[in-house]
Parts: structure tokens; sequence; C-alpha cells
């Protein structure tokens, strides 16, 4: 089985969709293998997002995802991360379309790149990479 990383962001989490975003994962067949909520803190982030250090939306993004709780998981299941991914919707929230995450439940703040309600790994590669940031020994 294929794992990810899932984050429901602090603007998701802050809005109460959690729970949605967590019923779209199960609806789809997807196994929730493991959930914690926390504040993210900065190591981490700098770990996460090492590779846009550097790039304009680096630090503003590093700000918000430290900005508040937000919800962690390991998610299991045949092709999950392109199936996540898709559901998840387009990274811009108006571009996004309809019945996606994104499309149905996100807001053009004019920080798409940083409040967009998810996040998900783009590969089985970061996936693990990822999921060894947020969860020792998992």
């Amino acid at each position: 089985m294929e794992r990810t990383l899932v984050i429901v962001k602090p603007d998701g989490f802050a809005r109460g969709l959690t729970g949605e975003v967590l019923r779209r994962i199960e609806a789809k067949g997807y196994t929730l293998d493991t959930l914690q909520i926390m504040t993210a803190d900065r190591d981490r982030l700098a770990q996460h997002y090492a590779e846009h250090e550097g790039k304009p939306f680096y630090q503003p993004l590093v700000d918000f995802m430290a900005s508040g709780p937000a919800t962690f998981a390991i998610v299991s299941g045949h092709r999950v991360i392109e199936g996540f991914r898709a559901i998840a919707g387009a990274t811009d929230p108006t571009a996004a379309a309809p019945g996606s995450i994104r499309g149905d439940l996100g807001r053009d703040w004019g920080l798409a790149v940083q409040q967009n309600i998810v996040h998900g790994s783009d590969s089985p590669e970061s996936a693990e990479r990822e999921i060894g940031i947020w969860f020792a020994q998992r």
C-alpha cells in the first residue's frame, strides 16, 4: 500500500473543515492510519518546505503554517498520492474544480499558495520524507 501525508492546514482547521476533509478521504476508500493535531514548529516546517527556501512565498508560507493548529494524517491506499491530490483539487481555490476539496471549500484571499485548506505529498519519496518529519518512527 502507498502512503501519503495529508495536512489540514491552519485555515481549514480554524474553519472546522477537518472532519469534512477526513470524510472525503474515507469516502474515496483510503485508510486513515494515524492522526495528530498540533501547531507546527518552525524547525520541522523548515525541513518540510526546504525545497522552497529562498523563494518569495517561503517565509509567508512558514509563518502561516505556524500560525495555529493543523491536522496531520498518514493516509494509505492504492495510488493514494495521486488520488488525494485529485480530490484536493488545484492549488488555487478559484481554479480548483467543483467537487474537489479546494473547489468546494477553498476561498481566494489572494493567498492561494498558503491558505488552500490542505497539503498532500506529491510523490512516494516526498511522502516518506514528510511522514518522517511529522511522525517519528512511523
